[in-house]
């Protein structure tokens, strides 16, 4: 990989574990519980780079992937493992991202302009152009949860290119709506190509990828099966969707099930054990390459399960709140129970002088 990149992406993997119930989900966040939890690799050691000014098109079946990969770059979602490097402010266009339901048109343009930085001033300014731009009518004046799929998608892309970012993903944005949208869309995209934004688009159309697209990757079931320029790696997925068609519902289900399988049965440490060896035999000289790996695997990821100091404080935390809980039924004062400790465990006594109660019965 080259140091000349706005986006790089190196051994990103994200996993979800499957949870049955609420009660298990909260055993796993406290890590108080033992029980083996199934997982899902959504990506398994995912490693490309885009450079400035590029136009990057993902690719893939449903469920491959490339939607969780745009959003641990966009920052929506941390990655499980792996470096993720964005240099510059991202804005993603996809149906619902980035919308609270419960605010108007309007007020979410405003939220989302205010998240990115820009002063109340500068959203005055451009108002008006997002508000013609999204032609949602007076929808704008409305909850968004009242909003058709596509006035939403509208409304996304309208705000996400007002506000200028250096690097517009676009998660297929472009798969809801009229003509007339999708051609006003298409021409604001070619205008950022023109301006040297960097851009990531992802699509199933395969015409609007080849169209808009200087590079595409090939996300399949979690795994990066190509990168490369538009036009051969289009022409290998056509390739490939025509042999899945070709096949027999019982083998399109074994294909789909067999490669879910895999997702489920991806081993971290073994792979890790793996680009470790790969690098040990790029750099034989290095004697640190093992904990350089892991490093770059762990290094920028947010735990996502508690460490013990953490657990031990959470736990003295809601002690301390049940205790001043029981301090304030009781009635007493904290003083009164920190001086007179038994008074909080008879309610029905009453203090009438220094050391002095007097039950009520």
């Amino acid at each position: 990989m080259t140091a000349d990149y706005k986006i790089k992406v190196q051994n990103v993997t994200k996993e979800f574990d499957l949870f049955k119930t609420r009660s298990d989900q909260l055993k796993a966040f406290f890590s108080v519980s033992n029980q083996k939890i199934p997982e899902f690799w959504a990506l398994k050691g995912v490693s490309l780079e885009v450079e400035a000014g590029e136009t990057l098109g993902l690719i893939g079946v449903n469920g491959s992937g490339k939607s969780t990969l745009s959003n641990i770059i966009s920052g929506v979602i941390p990655q499980t493992t792996g470096i993720v490097d964005v240099r510059g402010d991202t804005s993603i266009v996809a149906i619902n991202s980035g919308l609270r339901g419960q605010l108007t048109g309007l007020e979410n343009i405003r939220l989302k302009a205010l998240m990115m930085g820009m002063t109340n001033k500068e959203i005055d300014d451009m108002l008006d152009d997002i508000i013609a731009f999204a032609d949602i009518g007076d929808f704008v004046y409305q909850p968004v949860k009242s909003y058709s799929s596509g006035m939403k998608s509208r409304l996304g892309f309208a705000i996400a290119v007002h506000i200028n970012p250096d690097i517009l993903i676009i998660d297929e944005a472009l798969s809801v709506g009229d003509d007339t949208f999708y051609q006003k869309c298409v021409e604001k995209i070619q205008t950022f190509k023109e301006a040297g934004k960097t851009i990531i688009f992802v699509s199933h159309s395969l015409k609007q990828v080849e169209m808009l697209c200087d590079r595409v990757a090939w996300i399949q079931y979690g795994d990066l099966k190509q990168i490369g320029p538009t036009d051969e790696v289009v022409t290998e997925y056509r390739e490939f969707i025509k042999w899945f068609k070709e096949l027999s519902k019982k083998d399109k289900k074994k294909y789909q099930n067999d490669a879910k399988e895999k997702q489920k049965a991806f081993d971290i440490k073994e792979y890790q054990k793996e680009i470790t060896a790969e690098r040990q035999e790029a750099e034989p000289g290095n004697p640190h390459v093992a904990r350089e790996v892991q490093k770059d695997f762990y290094g920028s990821v947010i735990s996502e399960t508690m460490s013990w100091p953490t657990r031990i404080f959470t736990a003295f935390v809601a002690l301390a709140v049940l205790f001043f809980m029981m301090v304030n039924i009781s009635g007493h004062s904290l003083s009164e129970v920190v001086t007179h400790p038994n008074t909080m465990f008879h309610p029905t006594s009453t203090l009438v002088g220094p050391g002095v109660t007097k039950s009520s019965k």
